[in-house]
């Protein structure tokens, strides 16, 4: 079965031969020096002032980054499921929330956002995701950032990069605090979350809050390539040796190609068959499609072309289905799942297979 949900991603044979060895205890100079290492990769890949793991969930470090970055007033976007998240963390601990609330394929608008923090001065925290997967939306986190900034530079801008990170160059100028999760383009299992910090996020977190994720607590811990509690070990080894075969395949800058080709090929083949792209400002992460056929697609992928993708949340289930396109993606799988989704729909009597998808697909993968 080829796994193409929008996370959990599918993880190469050889991070998970580097995961089956021995487990090492994580106080010891040899996981430590695994731990310097891994965190020097992910300096690179984030480009912030520092860089902190957490044995989490995404969520985990969502709620983190909220509750040692606001201490008034966050303002979130929701427009799915995960920007609903940030509101509810808010809620849960005991902060004041704002929420600017979209349908699933629409973006915020950096205007909105404006007039919401002109409008109360409370507002100490924003938090957004850069790609929303309930429904494979885009935001503009870049543009909002520094819109905000030029307004008041106090207040901290949370991005939620679960599903951006290692996908595409994300200009962090303006944000304090950058998520991701190991189970999206890093190719990992579920269990570590990455958050990445600037300096003025650093200062603002101070003595920290709360106990497990206590940032502050993290932050002397990891200084010294250690953690504060227990390190998820084996998902640590397995992140270098992810970093270590995204330099042998030409490093990060390939990768974010290679991504943003997948992603336009994949658009384009699925359009070319009759297939409606599903958000106005589509993430490089996912394609989602809208579709009054989509659990039967869906279905069908799964049992007759041996294809996983992920259908859609609440008010969008049995509506919509997302194909990832994060990771070190073969292009025969790609190609497979394109094909696949085109002969679905012959097989629906939608329309007669031609191979346009695959057609499509092959040229913009392989133009010169």
């Amino acid at each position: 079965m080829l796994l193409f949900t929008p996370g959990p991603t599918p993880v190469p044979q050889n991070v998970r031969n580097a995961m089956s060895e021995e487990t090492m205890h994580h106080r010891t100079p040899e996981f430590e020096a695994i731990f310097e290492k891994t965190r020097k990769h992910l300096f690179n890949l984030f480009n912030t002032d520092e860089v902190l793991m957490l044995s989490s969930s995404g969520t985990g470090a969502m709620e983190a980054a909220v509750t040692n970055l606001c201490h008034n007033t966050l303002l979130n976007v929701n427009s799915g499921k995960f920007g609903e998240r940030f509101g509810k963390i808010a809620a849960a601990s005991g902060l004041k929330n704002v929420e600017i609330k979209n349908e699933w394929d629409t973006p915020v608008s950096v205007q909105d956002i404006v007039e919401a923090v002109k409008s109360n001065s409370d507002i100490d925290a924003i938090a957004v995701q850069i790609s929303e997967s309930a429904g494979g939306l885009r935001h503009p986190v870049e543009e909002i950032a520094k819109a905000v900034k030029e307004i008041n530079p106090d207040i901290m801008i949370i991005a939620d990069g679960i599903t951006a990170v290692g996908v595409e160059v994300i200009d962090i100028t303006n944000i304090d605090c950058l998520i991701a999760g190991s189970q999206k383009a890093l190719m990992l299992p579920p269990g570590l979350s990455i958050l990445g910090l600037s300096q003025n996020a650093v200062d603002k977190i101070g003595s920290g809050k709360g106990y497990y994720f206590n940032l502050a607590t993290e932050i002397k811990a990891q200084r010294k390539n250690t953690t504060a509690w227990t390190a998820a070990t084996t998902l640590i080894i397995g992140l270098l040796e992810v970093f270590e075969s995204i330099e042998k395949k030409g490093g990060l800058q390939k990768l974010y190609s290679d991504t943003a080709i997948r992603a336009k090929a994949v658009k384009n083949s699925l359009e070319a068959i009759g297939l409606h792209v599903y958000p106005k400002s589509p993430a490089m992460s996912m394609t989602t499609i809208d579709d009054v056929d989509a659990s039967a697609i869906r279905k069908m992928l799964q049992n007759e072309f041996d294809v996983n993708v992920a259908g859609g949340q609440d008010h969008l289930s049995g509506k919509i289905f997302r194909i990832n396109q994060m990771g070190l993606i073969p292009v025969y799988e790609m190609a497979w799942v394109v094909n696949s989704v085109e002969l679905t729909l012959s097989k629906l009597g939608r329309r007669a297979y031609d191979g346009t998808a695959n057609k499509i697909f092959n040229e913009i993968i392989f133009e010169k």
